[in-house]
């Protein structure tokens, strides 16, 4: 049922839904309405430019993905938190980068996936809530659902989002997830964002390796080494093979040489701890890994996601951009005969030794 008290009872109860958010380990909380009239033209246009690609879901939900109440009947407010996930032990970042022989992960996903962690908490936060209020509707989401989860944490005045399509914080950089609560609750709605903070910066646009971020706030996914060794299901198209580097799994770098993430922390969550030397991993190791052993090697992590087929396929990319040595070709003609689209690649990945 949805709260009927006093204006004075709804400011206590947010003022208290933020000390229990910080007691659960998030960093921020904010609330909003549910208003996203403006988002919503941007999504089209971005549907309409084809710049999804291949990810169909991001349309086929209609408006429900811009207008929370069709998605959750009778909702009102949208609770969004932030949780850090910047590594303790950054040093290695970019020395994995420019170690060709190794394979760059993103940050994000070397330790427990973070949807079941944040999805538990926020479960906590509404139990913590009801407890207070009784019964209420709501409805949580840890990127799992049609939610235009940025522009609702930039009106809930969580930061705004910069020309990378990130969301940025001024304390936090960008390190870090974010997650929702749909709530019937009136409750009184935080101050967004004061516009962007970007200036004339174009630090993200430059260092893009495939330059996916095609103008300021505009990224075509098509291009984008996340979508490409994740999203995409089938061949990575060969003119971007070159540009992905050792990237097997995401991209970081608009958001490594984002002069705001000097501010960010890093995460007291053991959780977000790498896991199996995945923060430093080599490419040959990672190439050799059988199904069972990739799978006990990323359980529990965002990793698994994508199936040991496409974990091949992109190491498979990584190797052909790796310096030649009997052991990375030998590693790469072990794997022929899997599957086609794995042929195709280690066939390319073989043909740039032999150019070389």
């Amino acid at each position: 049922m949805s709260l009927d008290n006093p204006k004075a009872d709804t400011q206590a109860l947010a003022a208290q839904i933020n000390r229990w958010a910080n007691a659960l380990g998030f960093q921020q909380l904010g609330i909003t309405d549910i208003a996203l009239g403006d988002a919503e033209a941007r999504l089209l246009e971005w549907l309409q430019r084809g710049y999804h690609g291949e990810m169909d879901y991001m349309e086929k939900h209609g408006s429900k993905r811009s207008r929370p109440a069709e998605l959750v009947a009778g909702t009102l407010r949208v609770v969004t938190v932030r949780l850090d996930y910047f590594p303790a032990d950054s040093s290695t970042i970019q020395a994995v980068l420019d170690n060709p022989q190794q394979g760059y992960i993103s940050r994000y996903a070397l330790g427990r996936d973070y949807h079941k962690l944040m999805r538990k908490r926020l479960q906590q936060l509404a139990h913590k809530i009801s407890s207070q209020v009784g019964d209420f509707g709501y409805r949580v989401f840890v990127d799992s659902a049609p939610v235009l989860e940025k522009p609702l944490a930039e009106k809930a005045g969580l930061g705004w989002i910069g020309k990378h399509t990130n969301l940025i914080n001024r304390q936090a950089g960008s390190w870090f997830f974010l997650g929702e609560i749909y709530t019937d609750l009136p409750l009184p709605v935080d101050t967004p964002s004061s516009g962007s903070h970007c200036g004339s910066c174009l630090a993200c646009l430059d260092i893009c390796p495939t330059q996916a971020i095609v103008a300021p706030n505009q990224l075509d996914a098509r291009r984008c080494i996340s979508y490409l060794t994740i999203e995409l299901k089938g061949p990575i198209p060969v003119e971007f093979r070159s540009q992905i580097g050792n990237r097997i799994y995401g991209c970081d770098d608009c958001q490594l040489v984002c002069p705001w993430n000097r501010f960010a922390k890093p995460s007291v969550e053991d959780d977000f701890r790498a896991r199996h030397h995945l923060d430093a991993p080599d490419l040959v190791e990672l190439f050799l890994w059988d199904e069972p052993s990739f799978l006990d090697n990323t359980e529990g992590s965002a990793i698994r996601r994508i199936g040991h087929l496409r974990w091949l396929r992109n190491i498979a990319v990584a190797l052909g951009n790796a310096p030649s040595s009997d052991s990375v070709l030998e590693a790469l003609r072990s794997r022929l005969g899997l599957d086609p689209m794995l042929d195709e690649h280690i066939e390319w990945a073989l043909s740039q030794h032999v150019a070389e």
